[in-house]
């Protein structure tokens, strides 16, 4: 069998790719402490002006988009464009004047601060 044929062979076990752009829900993590809650979400190839954050009545969504440029005719592609879309519930408490976020090496990371009613205090009891 020649290499044209093991070529066509494995392109045909392949599934078939459509043409519109892949669907993702990227992977996070959350920790929440006191002061707030810390996102991290896995966006692989997103650039930070591709990203939306949006946080409106109690619902967190996360969207972004990872462009790919193609020089040249594609001989075999696995790794494309796709739109990265999450939503989260968030509670009422979450300051969001003072939601900040950043990302570096393909990790989106989101800090949710707690407003200060929502924080633990601890209550001094008072001699009569």
């Amino acid at each position: 069998m020649g290499e044209r044929a093991n070529i066509v062979a494995r392109e045909e076990a392949m599934p078939e790719r459509s043409v519109d752009i892949e669907q993702v829900i990227p992977l996070v993590d959350i920790y929440e402490n006191e002061d707030e809650i810390l996102l991290f979400a896995d966006m692989p190839g997103v650039d930070k002006k591709e990203i939306t954050i949006n946080i409106d009545n109690g619902k967190l969504t996360l969207d972004g988009v990872r462009r790919m440029d193609s020089n040249g005719a594609v001989q075999w592609e696995e790794f494309g464009p796709a739109e990265y879309q999450r939503t989260f519930s968030v509670p009422q408490t979450i300051d969001v004047a003072k939601v900040s976020a950043e990302m570096q090496d393909g990790v989106l990371r989101l800090h949710l601060p707690k407003s200060e009613a929502a924080k633990p205090r601890q209550i001094e009891i008072k001699t009569a």
